[in-house]
C-alpha cells in the first residue's frame, strides 16, 4: 500500500514534467507579445487613445517624434551652431523625415531645438528603437521627445525581468531559510514557485492569443511578484500543517493527505477570493489596469495549483528527511517554547478590547491623513528613478524655453473637415501655431504647439479648450493629453472598480463564513489598512524617496491588491475562529486561540509577501516603486496591527454577534446527552 501511495507521488511529478514541456514553447513567447507603447497603457475610450490608433494607420504608420537639443551653459558658440547644423543635415540625408528640421534658438542663446519627425520606423517598436539609437549615434546633442522617451521606457521595462526575478528569488530564499531553519526544505517551495511562474507565463501568453488581453512590463512584473509571494504563503501554511501531521501520522503520504484536508479548503477559498478581486480590474477603462487583472489572477491561480499538487508530491517523495535537522518524528511532541509573541498580543487585546480597538482605529485614521500630502500627478519626465537621456533633454528644454511648449499636441480630424479644424486650432487660446501633417484613410493629422510648457496647468487648459472647440469626431492627443486622460480615467475607474471589489469580496466572505458581521468586519479592516498605507506613502514619497509625483493608478491598484490580499489572511484567521466556536469555545476565547495558533505561520506569510512587493521599491520605474511600497506597508500593517489587535479585539467585543445571522450567533448545537459541540469544519491552519 505504501509503495502504491509513493507511486502516486511520482505520478504527479511525471505529470508536471509533461505540463512544463507543453508550456515551454508558450512561456518563451510571452516577451514577444509584451507591449509598452502608450496605446497599451492608455484608457480604452479616451481621445489620446484614438489619436494613437489613428496615427498608426496613416501613411508610414505611427510617426516617431524626436527633439534634438544642443545646449551649452553660458551660450552656444558659432562652432556649436555649425556642428548642430551639420549633424541635422546628416540626419535628414540618412532618414526620410516629414519636414526639414529647423533650428529654434532659446532667448538666452544657450540652446538650440530641432524637431524631428519620421514615419520610417512605423509602428514597430524594434524599428523605432533602432531609429532612436541611430540618431543618438549621429548627433552630439541630447535626443528627447516622445519617441526617445518611449525607447528609454521600453529599455527600462525590458531590464526589469532579470533583476526583478533574481531579487525576488533571493529575498524569498533568505526568508525561507530563516523560517524553516533547514538547509534543504527552503529549496522545495522555491523551486515550485519558479515552476508556477513559468506556467503563469505560458497561460498568460495563451490568454493574449485567445482573448487579446494587454500584456505589459508592469503587469508581468506584478504577476511574478504575486506568484512568488502568494505561492510561498500557501507553501508556508501547507508545510506547517504537514509538519504537524507527521508527528501524529506514521506515513508521509497519509500526513500530507490530512494536511491537504485540513488547510486545503482555506487555501482554495483565499486564493479564489484574491483571483476574483483581481478580475474586477476587467471593469477598468485603463488598458494597463484592465490587462493587469487577468494577468494577476493567472499568477495567483498557477501558484495555487502548483502549491497544492507539485509541492505535496515533492514533499511526499522526499520524506521526513527534507526537514533535517529538525525532523518531525512520529509520536514526538513539538519542542516546548516560551509564550509566543502572538499569544502575548492576543492577551493584551483580550484584557482591554475596547481600548485596543479605539487606539488602533485612531492610529490608522491618523496615518490615513498622510494621503492628503501625496504629491501631484506624476509627469512623464519624473517616471524614472534614474535620468535617461530623453528625460534629461526634457528638463533642458523646460529650463531653456519656459515661455513656450516644446512637445507637440497631436490633433486628428476627418479629412473633409480638416481645414476648419486647422483654423479652429489656430484660433484657440494658448496655441502658438498649428500645421497640417499627414492624411490618409479619411483622417488628417494636425500638429499643434502650445504656448506653455508640457504638462503644466496652462497647457492642460489649452488641451481642454481644444477639445471643447473642435467638438465631437475630432480627437486631441499627444503625450500631455495622454497624461490628462490617464488621470481622468483613473478617477472614473476608482468609482466603478472599488465598489465592485468590495461587493465581490464581501459576497465571497458571506458565503465562506456564513455570516454578515464577520465579513463586514474583515472588509472594513482591509479598507482601513489601505487608507493608512496610502497615507504613509504620502508622508515619505517626496521627503524620503524624492518622488516628484504620484501615478494616477496608484490608488486603484493598491486598493485592489490590499483588499484582496488582506482578506486572504483574514480568511485563515476567521476560519480558525469558526472552528473553535463550533467546538464549543466562546467567541472571545476562540478569537484569542485562533490568533495564538495561526499567528506565527500567517505572520511568516505576511513577511514573505511584504518582502516580495518591497522588491518593486528598488525598480527604476516610479510607478512600480510606489505600488510596491504601499502594498508592502499595507501587508505589514494588516499582519501586525489590524489582524492581530483590531480584528481580535473587535471579535472579543462582539462575541457571538460576530457570526450573526448564522447559527453560530446562537451558540453551537449540542448533541443529546453530549457536552461537546457538533463536529468542526475540516479547516485548520
Amino acid at each position: 500500500m505504501e509503495g502504491r501511495k509513493r507511486f502516486v507521488g511520482w505520478g504527479v511529478l511525471a505529470l508536471w514534467v509533461i505540463v512544463i514541456a507543453l508550456a515551454a514553447p508558450f512561456a518563451g513567447k510571452l516577451g514577444e507579445v509584451q507591449r509598452d507603447r502608450a496605446v497599451d497603457y492608455l484608457p480604452g475610450s479616451a481621445d489620446s487613445t484614438q489619436v494613437a490608433r489613428i496615427t498608426e494607420q496613416l501613411p508610414g504608420g505611427d510617426s516617431t517624434d524626436l527633439v534634438l537639443v544642443y545646449h551649452r551653459e553660458g551660450g552656444l558658440t558659432a562652432a556649436d551652431r555649425a556642428t548642430a547644423a551639420r549633424e541635422v543635415e546628416r540626419v535628414a540625408a540618412e532618414h526620410p523625415l516629414g519636414s526639414t528640421p529647423r533650428a529654434v534658438p532659446s532667448e538666452d542663446g544657450s540652446t538650440l531645438l530641432y524637431a524631428v519627425s519620421s514615419t520610417e520606423p512605423g509602428s514597430d517598436e524594434k524599428a523605432r528603437d533602432a531609429f532612436v539609437h541611430d540618431i543618438r549615434e549621429t548627433v552630439s546633442g541630447e535626443v528627447g521627445g516622445p519617441g526617445a522617451l518611449a525607447t528609454d521606457a521600453g529599455e527600462v521595462y525590458d531590464s526589469l525581468d532579470g533583476p526583478l526575478l533574481y531579487t525576488t528569488v533571493a529575498v524569498v530564499a533568505i526568508l525561507l531559510i530563516v523560517i524553516y531553519r533547514s538547509p534543504f526544505l527552503w529549496l522545495v517551495p522555491l523551486v515550485v514557485a519558479g515552476v508556477a511562474d513559468f506556467l503563469s507565463m505560458a497561460v498568460t501568453y495563451a490568454l493574449h492569443q485567445g482573448f487579446d488581453i494587454s500584456v505589459s512590463g508592469q503587469s508581468t512584473g506584478v504577476m511574478t511578484i504575486l506568484v512568488f509571494g502568494a505561492g510561498t504563503d500557501y507553501a508556508l501554511l501547507l508545510v506547517s500543517r504537514y509538519r504537524e501531521e507527521l508527528r501524529r501520522v506514521p506515513r508521509p503520504y497519509d500526513a500530507m493527505a490530512a494536511a491537504l484536508r485540513g488547510c486545503g479548503p482555506a487555501v482554495l477559498a483565499s486564493s479564489g477570493t484574491v483571483a476574483l478581486g483581481m478580475l474586477c480590474l476587467l471593469a477598468a477603462d485603463m488598458n494597463s489596469s484592465r490587462g493587469m487583472g487577468p494577468t494577476a489572477a493567472v499568477g495567483v491561480l498557477c501558484a495555487l495549483v502548483a502549491m497544492t499538487t507539485l509541492l505535496p508530491a515533492l514533499l511526499v517523495v522526499l520524506g521526513r528527511r527534507v526537514f533535517w535537522p529538525l525532523i518531525p518524528a512520529y509520536g514526538s511532541e513539538p519542542k516546548a517554547t516560551r509564550r509566543s509573541l502572538f499569544a502575548a498580543m492576543g492577551s493584551s487585546a483580550g484584557r482591554r478590547p475596547l481600548a485596543v480597538l479605539l487606539a488602533g482605529a485612531a492610529a490608522l485614521a491618523a496615518l490615513a491623513l498622510g494621503a492628503l500630502n501625496l504629491p501631484g500627478a506624476l509627469k512623464q519626465e519624473d517616471s524614472f528613478s534614474s535620468t535617461p537621456e530623453a528625460v534629461a533633454a526634457m528638463k533642458t528644454l523646460a529650463a531653456a524655453y519656459p515661455e513656450t511648449g516644446t512637445q507637440p499636441i497631436t490633433v486628428v480630424a476627418p479629412t473633409a473637415g480638416s481645414a476648419g479644424a486647422l483654423e479652429t486650432a489656430r484660433a484657440t487660446e494658448g496655441v502658438v501655431k498649428a500645421e497640417r501633417g499627414r492624411s490618409g484613410d479619411g483622417w488628417t493629422e494636425i500638429s499643434v504647439v502650445a504656448a506653455h510648457p508640457p504638462q503644466s496647468a496652462a497647457e492642460t487648459a489649452t488641451i481642454k479648450e481644444l477639445r471643447s472647440a473642435l467638438g465631437e469626431g475630432v480627437y486631441v492627443g499627444g503625450p500631455s493629453a495622454e497624461q490628462l486622460d490617464m488621470a481622468d480615467t483613473s478617477a472614473r475607474d476608482r468609482d466603478i472598480v472599488v465598489p465592485l471589489v468590495l461587493v465581490v469580496v464581501t459576497i465571497v466572505l458571506i458565503v465562506l463564513l456564513r455570516s454578515l458581521v464577520a465579513p463586514l468586519l474583515l472588509v472594513a479592516a482591509v479598507v482601513a489598512v489601505w487608507g493608512a498605507a496610502l497615507g504613509i506613502g504620502g508622508l515619505v514619497f517626496e521627503s524620503l524617496f524624492g518622488f516628484e509625483g504620484t501615478d494616477p493608478g496608484l490608488g486603484l491598484l493598491s486598493f485592489v491588491f490590499l483588499v484582496a490580499l488582506g482578506v486572504d489572511y483574514g480568511i485563515f484567521l476567521m476560519h480558525r475562529m469558526r472552528e473553535e466556536c463550533l467546538n464549543g469555545t466562546e467567541p472571545g476565547a476562540a478569537a484569542l486561540t485562533a490568533l495564538r495558533t495561526t499567528g506565527g505561520v500567517i505572520a511568516s506569510a505576511g513577511l514573505v509577501l511584504a518582502a516580495t512587493f518591497a522588491v518593486l521599491v528598488n525598480m527604476p520605474m516610479v510607478q512600480l516603486a510606489e505600488l510596491g511600497f504601499v502594498i508592502a506597508v499595507g501587508v505589514l500593517l494588516d499582519t501586525f496591527l489590524v489582524r492581530t489587535y483590531l480584528v481580535t479585539s473587535a471579535s472579543v467585543l462582539l462575541g457571538r454577534k460576530v457570526w450573526w445571522p448564522g447559527p453560530l450567533a446562537k451558540g453551537p448545537k449540542q448533541q443529546p446527552g453530549s457536552e461537546s459541540a457538533t463536529e468542526p469544519v475540516p479547516v485548520r491552519v
